[in-house]
This record gives C-alpha cells, sequence and structure tokens, in this order.
C-alpha cells in the first residue's frame, strides 16, 4: 500500500510548518530514512525522512508553502502502486502519475556496467554515465553509495557553494547569485548576512553606476526604489519576513496580544554567585565548560522554580478547555541568537543537575544552536525560559512570553555600582538586574515577587539550595 508522507509535529505547541525545499522531487527514487524535504518551524530547520522505500509521488505542497502539522504532504509508491483514490494532483509538478514503474529489481546491464535501480535512476537524474563510476557491490556492481560519493567528489571539484539552508532560501529570494558572495562563516560557508550584505551592496552599486555604452552594457537587477513602497527614501536593503523570522513574529504577537504581561524588577549583588563561579571553574577537569554566570543563574532559577511551581508551568488548550498544567520537573529553556532570530534550546530536568553539569549542557545546547545542529527533542517543552542580554551590554530590559510558558527572566548585564552595606558602610559591589515577565491570567504579583525575592538569595547566599 502507499506510505503516506506527513508533515512531523516537532514542538508541543507546533500548529504549522513551512516547507523550505524538497530534496527529493517527483517521480525519485528513495530508501527508508533518506531525507526528502526540509521544513522550519518557530525553533528549527528540520529534515522530514522517508517513511519507506519506494517512488516519491503526488507532491502537495510547494516549496515556501505553510502546512500543517499531520497533513499528507507526498505518498511513497511500491511497484505498480497507484495514488489512493481522492489524493489531490501534484502541486510541484502538475498531475501526478496513475501508476508508477519500478525499476527492475535484478541490476541494470549495459555496456559492461552493473549497476543497481537505485543507482540506475540516481545517476539518470544527474546525467552522469555510470561507467565512469567504481563500483564497489558484489562484482563489482555501482550502488546508490557509488554514485552519491562520485557526485560528492566532482561537486568539490567543481567548487561547489558552501551555504546553509537560510542563506540558499534567502539567495532564491533576493535574486542573488552565490558564486559571487563570500562567506564569512566556518570554511567559508555562506551565512544570510553575508547574502543580504551582497544585495545591498549591488543595490548601491546599481544606483550609482554611470550610463555605458549599450554594448558593453551589463545586466543587472533593478535596486529597490522607495516608490515601490509608497515612500520617497531610497531603500538600500529589503529583507523578506519569512521562515523562522515569520513564525517568531507571528508568535511573539500573540503572546504580547493576548498574556498581560507583568514586569517586576530587582538588583542582586553578584558577590557570592561571582565567588561560586570561581571555586566551581578551579574544580573543572580537562574537556569541561568554563562555568558562566548564565549557568549559575539558571542554577539558582532551577531550584527556586521548584519553591514557586506556578511559574513552572504551560497555559494550554486541552479537550477539557484552558487548563494550567504543572509539569514534575525544570525544564530550562535557554534564549540564544542565531542568524534568523532567536531559538530556545531547553536543559531538561535542570533542578536534578548540579552546576557543573547545567554549565556543560548549556554550552553544549549554544553550540549547537549557533551551529544549525540542534535535534527536535532540543527544543520543545521548556517550562521557563532564560533571556540574558548582558554580553551585550544591556542593564535591563523586558522580555515577552514564549507560549506555552507563563514566564521568563531577562538577565542584565554585570557591573559595578556603589551600594550601602548591611551596617551602612559605602562599598563597590558587582551587580546585575533580573526582569521577571510573567502571564498574569496564570501568576498574582505576589506570587512573581516571591519567586524573585527567593531567586535573589539562592543567588546572593548559595548555601540555601542545599539546605
Amino acid at each position: 500500500m502507499a506510505h503516506e508522507v506527513i508533515m512531523p509535529k516537532f514542538g508541543f505547541t507546533q500548529e504549522t510548518a513551512e516547507i523550505v525545499r524538497w530534496l527529493k522531487h517527483e517521480g525519485d527514487v528513495v530508501e527508508q530514512g533518506e531525507p526528502i524535504a526540509e521544513v522550519t518551524t518557530d525553533k528549527v530547520n528540520m529534515e522530514v525522512e522517508a517513511p519507506a522505500s519506494g517512488i516519491l509521488a503526488g507532491v502537495r505542497y510547494q516549496e515556501g508553502e505553510v502546512v500543517p502539522v499531520t497533513q499528507v504532504i507526498a505518498y511513497i509508491l511500491q511497484p505498480g502502486e497507484a495514488l489512493p483514490g481522492g489524493a489531490p494532483a501534484s502541486a510541484a509538478a502538475g498531475t501526478p502519475p496513475q501508476e508508477v514503474a519500478f525499476p527492475a529489481e535484478k541490476p541494470v546491464e549495459g555496456e559492461g556496467v552493473r549497476v543497481t535501480p537505485v543507482a540506475a535512476r540516481l545517476a539518470e537524474v544527474a546525467g552522469v554515465d555510470p561507467s565512469q563510476i567504481q563500483g564497489s557491490g558484489p562484482g563489482g556492481r555501482v550502488t546508490r553509495k557509488d554514485v552519491e560519493a562520485y557526485l560528492a567528489s566532482r561537486q568539490e571539484v567543481e567548487g561547489k557553494v558552501r551555504a546553509v539552508p537560510a542563506a540558499r532560501r534567502l539567495a532564491r529570494e533576493l535574486g542573488v547569485d552565490l558564486n559571487q558572495v563570500a562567506g564569512s562563516g566556518p570554511q567559508g560557508r555562506i551565512q544570510s548576512e553575508d547574502v543580504q550584505r551582497a544585495y545591498a551592496t549591488r543595490a548601491q552599486t546599481v544606483a550609482t553606476v554611470p550610463e555605458i555604452a549599450p554594448e558593453v552594457a551589463r545586466p543587472v537587477a533593478p535596486a529597490p526604489s522607495g516608490e515601490t513602497f509608497g515612500v520617497q527614501t531610497p531603500i538600500a536593503q529589503v529583507i523578506p519576513l519569512a521562515g523562522m523570522r515569520k513564525v517568531i513574529a507571528q508568535r511573539m504577537q500573540q503572546s504580547a496580544q493576548n498574556a498581560p504581561h507583568i514586569h517586576l524588577e530587582i538588583t542582586v549583588d553578584a558577590t557570592a554567585a561571582e565567588a561560586l563561579r570561581a571555586r566551581a571553574n578551579q574544580r573543572l577537569k580537562e574537556g569541561q565548560t568554563k562555568v558562566s554566570l548564565t549557568a549559575v543563574i539558571a542554577r539558582a532559577c532551577a531550584w527556586a522554580l521548584t519553591q514557586h511551581p506556578r511559574l513552572n508551568a504551560w497555559l494550554a488548550n486541552t479537550p477539557q478547555g484552558e487548563q494550567i498544567l504543572i509539569p514534575a520537573q525544570v525544564n530550562l529553556g535557554i534564549a540564544v541568537a542565531v542568524e534568523e532570530g532567536l531559538i530556545v534550546p531547553v536543559v531538561r530536568d535542570a533542578a536534578r543537575k548540579n552546576l557543573l553539569q547545567l554549565a556543560g549542557e548549556i554550552g553544549d545546547l549554544v553550540e549547537r544552536a549557533r551551529g544549525n545542529r540542534l535535534r527536535p527533542e532540543d527544543v520543545v517543552e521548556g517550562t521557563f525560559t532564560i533571556s540574558n542580554l548582558g554580553m551585550l551590554g544591556i542593564e535591563r530590559f523586558t522580555a515577552i512570553i514564549n507560549p506555552p510558558q507563563v514566564a521568563i527572566l531577562a538577565v542584565g548585564s554585570l557591573r559595578r555600582e556603589v551600594v550601602a552595606d548591611a551596617e551602612g558602610k559605602i562599598q563597590v559591589r558587582p551587580v546585575f538586574s533580573l526582569t521577571l515577565c510573567a502571564d498574569h491570567r496564570v501568576v498574582d504579583g505576589a506570587v512573581a515577587a516571591r519567586f524573585l525575592a527567593d531567586l535573589r538569595e539562592a543567588l546572593e547566599q548559595p548555601e540555601v539550595m542545599v539546605v
């Protein structure tokens, strides 16, 4: 029977995902587990894998379309199978074939070359002569892996452009040739900002190029004009509100409109927290991640949330209506700035982990988030979020709650201030600001205030967390 390819659900509240690109196309032979499409949510770009081996058929959605989760997006057919009755025509390739012909199961022979059916199909699509490929299968048979290895080596020789998926998508939208873009990422990989920079440079060049003779004029894309947007000011750059950025915009607008935010701010004396961090770093073993102030705050925050579970909660729509769900563990989200916006990987069961464990997990998650290597399970089921802009010199700010969570903590920069101690003596101390933003539908001001008070006590007197 035909196997359905459905749009996966990667998150607790995820309702839709956008198809970034099809990695396989109508009629392509695919193997079970092979990536066939790349999709994006408000959290990460992920790959959809083939649920079975066969031929991809009945592709329903084009690149750039937003699809509800669990919706069928295509089918995998077996030899002689037709699309299920009532299946709509393919959006990507017109009307799908009513019956799919599979290659012969026995090796394809010709010109003295033995090729597996999948390898023959792949070579045909790529325009490659299988006789040029060294086979590694039984009797020198050319397999799919042989063809893929050959194509990969040829692409390296031809100088294939290295670019992250988001940069490729943006380049298509703006009409930028990636071959003309200098990459600033690891090993020269092109990032979205590189494409934006190239587009802005091209626009400026087009706006200032002098008139030249027609016979030597080179065609260039027109620069964006202010008149196009109903203004007189020249437009230097146009950035589509799409993909992750668009989903973030929608979710933040929804949160700001639907959740009545209350904001409470305190100043924390960081003397004890900094001393704890220094002692922890002295005990590090080779290969362990250095303890940051964010890790210390995360440790104290996880402890305080166990004392005030109402802030470690979800406000969710259930079959019984809107309900407040109190999870049995603290899953701390750590906001990380990436190219396209903000992503929040999650440290699970944070209250049961010591400071060094938290530092290691946070460091790993941040590194993989910035390298676009997060897994679906890394970004779901967060119960509370910490957003730290202190490293950028921001002293204090308010953040927007990440639904279905009911609170978020904004951390400001570490600074030195003149303060009076308990005896009234003037001293210079390291301090930082914490701003709690809570959903007033779930959390009252007094509850939020008590949480902040306990959090400050844990940071200024860390011993309370072990008493």
